[in-house]
């Protein structure tokens, strides 16, 4: 029998009951107080009215490692390009044209029919000044939207919250993965993680201790009903500065509680409209979509795709990737189209870096710069978009970006999440018409 997916929380704190044994001898005074600091969160936001379930929705896909933009879309009309991969290029009579220049690799045939349906935009030669070559910084700068030289502690996603979704219900990000990325990152805690298939917390078991150590924490009966979402469901997160710790993991635990007995029952009442290919990520996205057709008040879905840090034998392993992330984007689409709601969906991937333009002595790739986002949904404006990096004109070996990201996202979060892009990124950016 399947395992419903475990809903996880920014602290990790569901991983062991043993502290929340440790501190129930505090629940009487903390759990009056925390109420009482809902309640009046509540008050103060008793005009806001959840939207989730008719807003446009963004879903985040990352492709963790480094993805090898030159292999997944080959520049074959530039002999530049076979000459600095000798043995890893991609034959010019096996890419799959988009125009005179550049094409699909030819694993990627799924995403070509998206391309000619009109519900793919591809981007160009992305990236930002000064670029980072370490994989935990450059990561952090694209979940932060930082420029290379700042360090900012809240994610670009985290302002949206912050700024647009305070008083709605808590799943209104969802991560599918063991912890909340950096992007969530927010003044008000907002959004739940849960792994698909696993044990933890508060799956099927509806007694498992760790769920009974937290329902006693937060003084929730074994029988209390919260499949309504109620109160708790639609008031803001906790700002943790007004929060104690203990008061803050109760929150969470609520939170966690409501989160998980609104995606149970969707998970086993909405099915599938397409066959999704049996990999973690087609396991992931074919998550994301019942819970999207099942109607759960989610303005952002996060997920990741690893592997991508190819630094040797590369062909294989890279080429595995983009047919894994193609076939799976592509059953996504069917799946939606189907249910009749693709137009509200905008899915964007990226990936914290490309690799360097000479293939390595071990046949591989190296950390690089710049590299192709893609951009797939129903009421998209489809096409090429951005220039590509010039072959000759390199920095070090890499590529010189064309577009800058955060471009990218301005774009989606002016025009498809209908938000202050200025106010969230900090300043403003040139944005791209891809919506």
């Amino acid at each position: 029998m399947s395992q419903e997916p475990d809903v996880l929380t920014r602290r990790h704190f569901l991983r062991t009951s043993i502290l929340g044994a440790a501190l129930s001898w505090t629940v009487p005074i903390f759990v009056e107080r925390t109420f009482s600091l809902l309640n009046a969160k509540a008050a103060e936001s008793a005009s806001q009215i959840a939207t989730g379930k008719d807003h446009p929705i963004l879903v985040v896909l990352q492709l963790a490692g480094g993805n090898d933009g030159l292999n997944a879309v080959i520049p074959f009309a530039d002999d530049a390009y076979y000459r600095a991969r000798p043995t890893i290029n991609i034959p010019k009579d096996k890419v799959l044209t988009l125009d005179d220049y550049v094409g699909f690799n030819p694993r990627m045939a799924p995403l070509k029919r998206l391309y000619d349906q009109g519900q793919l935009a591809l981007l160009q030669g992305v990236g930002y000044p000064n670029p980072n070559r370490s994989h935990f910084r450059s990561t952090e700068i694209w979940q932060t939207a930082s420029d290379a030289d700042r360090f900012i502690r809240t994610g670009w996603l985290g302002r949206y919250f912050d700024n647009c979704c305070t008083g709605e219900d808590p799943t209104t990000g969802v991560s599918v993965g063991s912890q909340l990325p950096q992007a969530f990152t927010a003044e008000q805690t907002t959004g739940i993680a849960f792994t698909p298939g696993g044990r933890l917390g508060f799956g099927k078991e509806p007694n498992t201790s760790e769920q009974v150590v937290f329902d006693e924490l937060n003084g929730i009966s074994q029988d209390h009903d919260f499949s309504g979402g109620g109160s708790i469901g639609s008031i803001a997160g906790p700002n943790e500065s007004s929060l104690s710790a203990i008061e803050y993991l109760q929150r969470t635990a609520l939170d966690a509680r409501v989160g998980s007995d609104k995606i149970g029952p969707i998970l086993k009442q909405v099915k599938a409209e397409a066959t999704y290919p049996k990999t973690p990520l087609g396991n992931e996205l074919s998550l994301i979509a019942r819970l999207i057709s099942g109607g759960l008040p989610t303005r952002v879905y996060y997920t990741s795709q690893g592997g991508y840090d190819t630094h040797s034998a590369q062909e294989n392993s890279h080429n595995n990737l983009l047919s894994q992330l193609a076939e799976a984007l592509f059953a996504f689409s069917q799946d939606l189209t189907a249910k009749g709601i693709f137009d509200r969906v905008l899915v964007m991937t990226f990936s914290e870096f490309g690799r360097r333009v000479a293939e390595n002595a071990s046949r591989g790739t190296d950390h690089g710069t710049a590299a192709p986002m893609f951009i797939c949904g129903g009421n998209i404006k489809p096409g090429l978009y951005g220039k590509h990096p010039s072959l000759d004109r390199l920095d070090q070996g890499d590529l010189i970006h064309t577009v800058d990201f955060r471009s990218v996202y301005a774009s989606i979060l002016q025009k498809w999440m209908q938000a202050p892009a200025s106010k969230i990124l900090g300043r403003g950016f040139t944005e791209l018409g891809f919506v």
